[in-house]
C-alpha cells in the first residue's frame, strides 16, 4: 500500500475523538476481510522500551475497546519490551513490529535506514511524532549525599553511576544532560568537556544499559549518585521505593520519545489502518493521561496542566536540536574516536 494512502495525523486524531473511524475504515480495506458486520480480528505487534510497559498495559485495552466499537473489528496486541537499543536491533534483525515506540529518535532512524520505515515518519503524527517526554534526574544514596545541582557531580566525594553512552540510549541522554548543563548556560565546548571528564573520573564502572546501571546502584550498592530518568523514579515511588532524588530545574534535557509505524511490516501484515489509528490514539487526552500517571511528561498541553504538581517546571529545557540534532550529536560525541572516547581516555577509563 502506498504511503499516500495513510491517514494524516490530525485527521486521525480528530476521527478518534469524534468516533468516526468506522467511516474511514470501510474504504480500501486491508488484508483483513469483513464477515457480515464483523471484520476478522487484526493483530498489532508493539515493540517498545521497558519502562513504557506500565502505560501501554492501560492504553491498549482502551484503544481496543474504541476500535471495536467504531469498526466492528477486534484488535489484539503482541507486546515486546526491553532496552531501546536491543529492541531496535531486534526489529532490524527480523522482529516484525507494526509499531515501534523507542527511547530516542536515533533508534527509530536506524530502523528507517534499514528500509523498514519510510522517510518522513516524524511528520506523520502530532508533535513530530514525540509521544511523551521525560527529563534527567539525580538519585542520592541517602540524604547525606551533598548534591543539589549538576556541578556538584564534579566533587571528588561523589561516585556517579551511569550506563555507557556507546551501548545505552538512556546513557546518551545522561551524557547530553551533563554537556548541555554547561553549554546551554553559556559555557564553551571546552568547559563542557572538562566538566564531563571530571564527572566520568567519578564513575567507578560503566554498565551496558540503564537497567544494569540501576542494578549496580540499588542491588550492588555501588556509587552514591545515580543519573536516571524522572519517569523511572516516579514509577518506582509509586511502587513503594523511597530513594531520595531531585530533578535539576535550572538546566535539563527534554528526553523525547517518538513512536512510528513500521511501513514494511504493516503493509506485509495488512495492519496499516489499525496501526495508524493506534498511534494516533496515543496522542489523545485519554492516552496522554495514562502516560502522565506513570511518570511520563505528556505532550498534550491541556493534560500537562492537570499534572503540574507531579512535574517540576524546568527553567531552561533544552532539546537534542539545541545540541545540533541526532546526526551531529552522534558524530560529535559517540562515534568511535569522538568526544566520549576522548573523555574516557583522559579520565583513565578506556
Amino acid at each position: 500500500m502506498q504511503k499516500s494512502l495513510r491517514f494524516t495525523s490530525w485527521v486521525l486524531v480528530g476521527l478518534l475523538a469524534s468516533g468516526a473511524i468506522a467511516a474511514c475504515s470501510n474504504s480500501g480495506q486491508q488484508a483483513t476481510q469483513d464477515t457480515g458486520n464483523t471484520a476478522k480480528p487484526v493483530t498489532i505487534t508493539l515493540v517498545s522500551y521497558a519502562v513504557t510497559q506500565s502505560a501501554y498495559e492501560k492504553i491498549i485495552p482502551k484503544f481496543a475497546q474504541k476500535w471495536e466499537a467504531e469498526t466492528g473489528q477486534k484488535v489484539e496486541f503482541n507486546q515486546s519490551y526491553g532496552g531501546s537499543g536491543s529492541q531496535t536491533r531486534a526489529v532490524i534483525d527480523g522482529l516484525e513490529a507494526d509499531v515501534v515506540a523507542l527511547a530516542l529518535a536515533m533508534d527509530t532512524q536506524k530502523i528507517e535506514k534499514a528500509g523498514l520505515i519510510d522517510p518522513g515518519w516524524e511528520q506523520e503524527f502530532p508533535n513530530e511524532s514525540i509521544v511523551h517526554k521525560s527529563v534527567a534526574a539525580i538519585v542520592k544514596r541517602d540524604e547525606n549525599v551533598q548534591v543539589s545541582k549538576w556541578s556538584d557531580l564534579a566533587s571528588d566525594q561523589i561516585q556517579v553511576i551511569t550506563a555507557n553512552p556507546k551501548t545505552s540510549g538512556g546513557a546518551r541522554w545522561n551524557f547530553l544532560a551533563l554537556w548541555g548543563a554547561v553549554t546551554q548556560a553559556g559555557g564553551t565546548a571546552q568547559e563542557a568537556e572538562t566538566f564531563v571528564e571530571t564527572v566520568f573520573k567519578n564513575v567507578p564502572l560503566l554498565p551496558k544499559d540503564a537497567r544494569e546501571a540501576s542494578d549496580v546502584f540499588y542491588k550492588q550498592g555501588q556509587g552514591n549518585v545515580l543519573i536516571n530518568y524522572e519517569n523511572e523514579l516516579i514509577l518506582a515511588q509509586q511502587k513503594g521505593e523511597k530513594q531520595p532524588y531531585f530533578v535539576p530545574t535550572d538546566y535539563n534535557i527534554s528526553i523525547d520519545s517518538p513512536v512510528a509505524v513500521v511501513d514494511k511490516n504493516v503493509d506485509k501484515h495488512g495492519t496499516r489502518k489499525a496501526a495508524e489509528a493506534f498511534v494516533a490514539f496515543l496522542f489523545t487526552p485519554e492516552a496522554q493521561r495514562e502516560f502522565a500517571q506513570v511518570g511520563f511528561r505528556p505532550v498534550d498541553p491541556n493534560v500537562a496542566t492537570e499534572f503540574t504538581s507531579l512535574y517540576p517546571k524546568i527553567d531552561k529545557l533544552f532539546t537534542v536540536k539545541d545540541l545540533g540534532g541526532w546526526d551531529a550529536v552522534q558524530k560529535q560525541f559517540f562515534d568511535d574516536g569522538a568526544t566520549f572516547d576522548k573523555i574516557l581516555t583522559q579520565a583513565g577509563k578506556s
